[in-house]
C-alpha cells in the first residue's frame, strides 16, 4: 500500500494519505455511502492580494482570486467543463473564500471520468484578452447584483465595521473597478504562484480505493516546481473601525448582524480547532435555542427563527457573528451586549455547560455522514494544520475552565459592531 493510513478506532473511521509524485497531497475517505465528492481546493482566497514570490513584491487587483475562479472553466478547445461533467453525470461547481478557493464536484456514478475532467480543467489555465474582458462584464453585472442583495449587504457591512486594514473586509468579488484592472498576464501571475500543485489538496470522500484516485492523479497531472509563496497582510488594530454600518435595501423587516471582533494572538493548528470548539460552545451557551436569551426575545417577538450564531476563526481574522431578522434591530443589539455582560459578571452554568459540550460532540460525530461535509472540512484541516478525525476528542477535552477563560479574554466591550439592513421607509 502506497498511502499512509490515519485512523481513529474510537470513531471507525479512517481516511488514506500519499503526497503523489506531481506534489499534490491526496486525501482519501473511503466510504460507502451513495454519493461521492471530490474537493480540489488552493490556499488561495480574497484575502491573497499581496506576496511575495521569488524575491519580487505582487499586487493583485483585489477580486482576483474569484475572477480566476470564474475563468478556470473555460477552456481553450473551446469546450465547456459544464458540459463535460453532464456526460458523466456529475454536478459540479467552485468557491471562493477569504482564504481558499474550491473545485468541486459530486456523482453516484463515473466516479473515476469526472475526476479526471476535475483534475484536468483546473490545471490547464486558458486566458486571453478577448475572454478577460467578457468575463469583467458577467462578473460585473454579478456585482451590481449583490449591491442590492440584503444577506450579502449586511455580511460585509459587519466585516467592514469590525476591521480597518485586514483584506476580509473587501468584498470577495472585488468591485467593479478593480476587477477592471484584471489583464491575462496577472491571472497567469496569480495561477502560477497559487495554483501550484503544493500549495493545493485534493479531498476525495467516495466509495473508491485509494489507488483508484492515484490512477487518475497519474494520468492527468504533471509535476510543478514547489514556489515560495510568502504573504502580505497588513497590520490591524485591536478595536473596531466603526461601530455601526447600515444600508437601506428592498426588504420587508430589518435585518442585523452583530460582529465581534477577537483580537487574541492569532493561532493555527490543533490550538485553532481547540479555540473553534469553546467559542462555539460559548456561543451556544448565551445564544442557543435552549438558552434564556433566544426564548425570551422569541417570546417577545423581537427576534424569529431566522436568528442564528457562528464563529469564524482563521489564521489571519477571527470574529463572532450573531444574525437575524427584527422589527427593533438597535434593541436586539442592546440586548445581546447585556446579555454577555450579565455571563461576565454570573459566569455560565456547569450543567448547562456538561449539555452543551455533549451536543456539540454529537453534532460533530454527524459530519461523517456525509461525503461532501467530510470533504469540505478535510480541506479547512489540512490548510490550518488540523487533523479532522481529533476533533471530536478536542471537543470532548474542552473543561469549563476552558471556557471560563476564553470568555473572560474575549468579548470585551470595545469590540461590538452592529449592521443592519433598513427598508427605505427607516432610512435615518
Amino acid at each position: 500500500m502506497s498511502f499512509s493510513v490515519r485512523e481513529n478506532e474510537y470513531l471507525g473511521e479512517k481516511y488514506y494519505y500519499k503526497k503523489h509524485k506531481s506534489g499534490l497531497d491526496i486525501y482519501v475517505f473511503s466510504k460507502e455511502l451513495g454519493t461521492g465528492y471530490a474537493a480540489f481546493a488552493t490556499k488561495f482566497g480574497s484575502i491573497d492580494s499581496e506576496f511575495c514570490l521569488d524575491g519580487q513584491k505582487i499586487t493583485l487587483p483585489d477580486g482576483i482570486a474569484h475572477f480566476l475562479e470564474h475563468k478556470m472553466f473555460e477552456n481553450e478547445d473551446g469546450s465547456d467543463t459544464f458540459e463535460r461533467y453532464a456526460k458523466t453525470g456529475a454536478s459540479a461547481n467552485a468557491y471562493t473564500s477569504a482564504d481558499r478557493t474550491v473545485y468541486l464536484f459530486s456523482a453516484t456514478e463515473n466516479f473515476a471520468p469526472s475526476l479526471e475532467i476535475l483534475l484536468d480543467f483546473v490545471t490547464h489555465p486558458y486566458f486571453t484578452d478577448k475572454t478577460v474582458q467578457k468575463e469583467q462584464g458577467i462578473i460585473g453585472q454579478e456585482i451590481k447584483m449583490y449591491d442590492d442583495h440584503p444577506g450579502w449587504q449586511l455580511y460585509f457591512g459587519m466585516l467592514t465595521g469590525l476591521y480597518h486594514n485586514n483584506p476580509v473586509r473587501i468584498d470577495t468579488a472585488g468591485t467593479v473597478e478593480t476587477i477592471s484592472e484584471i489583464t491575462p498576464e496577472l491571472l497567469f501571475k496569480a495561477y502560477d504562484a497559487f495554483y501550484n500543485l503544493g500549495n493545493m489538496v485534493l479531498c476525495v470522500c467516495a466509495n473508491v480505493e485509494p489507488q483508484q484516485v492515484e490512477d487518475v492523479c497519474d494520468k492527468v497531472l504533471k509535476f510543478t516546481e514547489p514556489k515560495e509563496v510568502k504573504r502580505i497582510y497588513p497590520c490591524e488594530p485591536d478595536e473596531v473601525y466603526k461601530e455601526r454600518v447600515s444600508k437601506n435595501l428592498q426588504v420587508s423587516m430589518p435585518l442585523f448582524s452583530v460582529g465581534i471582533k477577537d483580537n487574541e494572538p492569532f493561532v493555527n493548528g490543533t490550538e485553532l480547532a481547540k479555540k473553534r470548539a469553546q467559542y462555539n460552545i460559548i456561543l451556544d451557551l448565551i445564544f442557543g435555542k435552549s438558552a434564556p436569551f433566544y426564548t425570551r426575545l422569541y417570546d417577545e417577538g423581537l427576534i424569529d427563527s431566522s436568528f442564528s450564531y457562528a464563529y469564524e476563526g482563521h489564521e489571519t481574522f477571527a470574529h463572532c457573528e450573531i444574525s437575524g431578522s427584527s422589527n427593533n434591530p438597535e434593541k436586539v443589539y442592546e440586548l445581546i451586549k447585556q446579555e454577555i455582560k450579565r455571563y461576565k459578571n454570573t459566569g455560565f452554568d456547569k450543567d448547562a455547560f456538561e449539555r452543551t459540550k455533549r451536543a456539540n460532540y454529537a453534532h460533530t460525530l454527524r459530519l461523517f455522514d456525509s461525503t461532501d461535509d467530510i470533504a469540505n472540512k478535510l480541506v479547512g484541516c489540512v490548510f490550518e494544520g488540523s487533523e479532522i478525525l481529533d476533533y471530536p476528542k478536542i471537543i470532548a477535552d474542552v473543561s469549563f475552565e476552558d471556557i471560563t477563560k476564553r470568555f473572560d479574554k474575549g468579548f470585551g466591550e470595545h469590540s461590538f459592531v452592529h449592521s443592519t439592513v433598513l427598508p427605505f421607509e427607516n432610512k435615518e
